[in-house]
């Protein structure tokens, strides 16, 4: 074995996986692979946001295929080892794994960077086949198919991350197209290729317009159905990981400090092509073992990371946010990204990149935030960044509304919120109750800090607009209904014949969840008169 040639690395590394308490088992994927192996000459490049378990799949390709180290003591109790094939396969296959992502700290060009990667992999074929005569200062390509030629033998190639050379601070133009013709030469139409398997996260019509890579066929989240289930998590795999997550801090006697609901607020919001709802799998995992909600997808990187986005285009990209955030979709055409050029100019181009990289979620033919953990990263940007306008103008007077509603300052409420309108012309026409809710939820962007905000939530005998849910429960809670071309008072009335305080009483003959005072909040917007009017009653006083 060596360092990329049947190495033990894949093994380890998802042997530690399988070992983890909060371990889900995908090696059906493998009953997808086998059969292309058994083709040979076969591609597949499958892209995924960050941190969607790419490399725990590719470790698991390796470990599987790989000869020279028995896993059967990890495969051997997962679901691929009910596939009638499954022995004939397992630890038959010499495979080269290689992450390319993996660069030494003193590396400073992309010669220095691919040397090395040939270099290595030529030295493991040389100590695996010292048989063969290999032609002093050959290629890697060469050296390969003298080993079919004398042995007759295919090798399986795991590429994680093959495009993140194409990030590295030394990498010119000219280096990024000798990458791909590397790739080329080494994997196209070549007889010594069982199934080459590449993650990555951008397609690859972003890096390559012409016919180098044309072989592979691309697996996107958004795109195809195939392997759909295989990265991130389902509800039902959610819903196994906690019950074991509960079991384990029982058993440790120590505090539960997530709830189901939880999970599905901050990690969910990602589908599948076929509509499945998926979770942010790395999240989960690390909510679930610090036993803590928090923002881990984006820990690694700050808000401006979205922003580098937006800012290409801020003057379509910030209406957008503005009905996004209210948890509304926008149409986007992110089928084509794959053929645009590497400057993002365009709405869809912005938005589609913020899919491709999980900053944005897709399902049919709408982005959405996906969940919390992205929101608060949106909620950030928006509040620091000046050049988003009256999003920005309104989020920054966001702590000013709440304290205002809580204290019935009605006066102040209406003044904040006609202010953008008076000042500029914003999406916001206010043809509907959409648009005048995007500006009502960017207005009380603060409250997030002090409430789960739901909006259309399902209360009594009807939807509500939003509804505020404190997280101290004997803090005061809100109901707030919108009408356009009505008055405030008439939104009260609603609020009340439609019986929405139901949501903050519980069950008949149980204990009120939440104490503290309960406010009817009542805003209008007359399209004629272009003003805004706002009413506060108490429903509830503090129990």
């Amino acid at each position: 074995m060596g360092i990329y040639l049947n190495s033990m690395s894949p093994y380890t590394l998802y042997k530690s996986e399988v070992n983890s308490p909060y371990f889900v088992d995908k090696s059906q994927m493998l009953k997808e692979l086998i059969p292309l192996a058994e083709v040979g000459n076969r591609h597949v490049c499958v892209t995924r946001p960050r941190r969607f378990g790419k490399t725990v799949m590719a470790n698991m390709i390796g470990a599987f295929f790989g000869k020279d180290v028995d896993t059967g003591d990890v495969f051997d109790s997962l679901k691929i080892a009910q596939f009638s094939d499954y022995k004939n396969h397992l630890n038959q296959y010499n495979t080269i794994y290689i992450d390319f992502s993996v660069v030494d700290d003193e590396c400073t060009s992309y010669k220095e960077y691919i040397d090395t990667i040939k270099e290595t992999l030529k030295i493991d074929l040389e100590q695996k086949y010292p048989e063969i005569t290999f032609r002093r200062g050959s290629s890697v390509r060469e050296d390969l198919q003298r080993i079919f030629a004398g042995r007759n033998e295919r090798f399986v190639f795991v590429f994680d991350e093959w495009d993140s050379v194409f990030h590295m601070p030394f990498i010119t133009e000219k280096d990024k197209q000798s990458y791909l013709l590397f790739l080329k030469g080494l994997l196209k139409d070549k007889p010594y290729v069982a199934l080459a398997y590449m993650t990555g996260i951008l397609p690859i019509a972003k890096y390559s317009s012409g016919s180098e890579l044309n072989m592979f066929v691309e697996y996107t989240m958004a795109s195809e159905f195939k392997f759909g289930n295989a990265f991130g998590f389902s509800d039902a795999e959610v819903d196994m990981l906690y019950n074991r997550y509960c079991k384990i801090r029982e058993e440790r006697n120590e505090v539960i400090n997530i709830s189901r609901e939880g999970l599905r607020e901050w990690y969910d919001g990602y589908f599948t092509k076929d509509g499945e709802r998926m979770y942010n799998p790395r999240s989960v995992v690390m909510a679930l073992e610090n036993n803590n909600l928090s923002s881990y997808w984006t820990s690694s990187g700050p808000y401006d990371e979205i922003f580098y986005y937006v800012r290409h285009n801020i003057a379509d990209v910030r209406n957008d946010l503005a009905v996004m955030i209210t948890g509304e979709g926008v149409k986007a055409k992110i089928q084509e990204y794959a053929a645009t050029s590497m400057n993002l100019t365009t709405r869809d181009e912005i938005l589609s990149a913020m899919v491709v990289y999980g900053f944005l979620s897709y399902y049919n033919g709408k982005v959405y935030i996906p969940n919390k953990e992205l929101m608060d990263k949106f909620d950030e940007m928006i509040q620091k960044e000046a050049s988003l306008g009256y999003v920005y103008r309104l989020a920054k007077e966001s702590e000013r509304m709440l304290e205002a509603t809580l204290y019935g300052d009605t006066e102040t409420m209406e003044t904040i919120l006609s202010y953008v309108h008076n000042t500029e012309t914003p999406i916001l026409s206010y043809n509907n109750e959409i648009e005048l809710s995007a500006i009502v939820n960017l207005a009380y962007l603060a409250a997030r800090d002090r409430y789960r905000v739901e909006r259309e939530d399902k209360s009594g005998k009807g939807y509500v607009d939003f509804i505020f849910y404190p997280v101290d429960k004997t803090d005061t809670c809100i109901i707030l209904e919108l009408k356009v071309n009505h008055t405030p008072e008439e939104a009260i009335q609603q609020i009340k014949d439609k019986e929405y305080i139901l949501r903050f009483l519980g069950k008949l003959g149980e204990e009120p969840k939440y104490t503290g005072e309960i406010l009817g909040v009542g805003i209008s917007y007359n399209k004629e008169t272009k003003v805004h009017k706002c009413k506060i009653e108490i429903l509830r006083n503090r129990i």
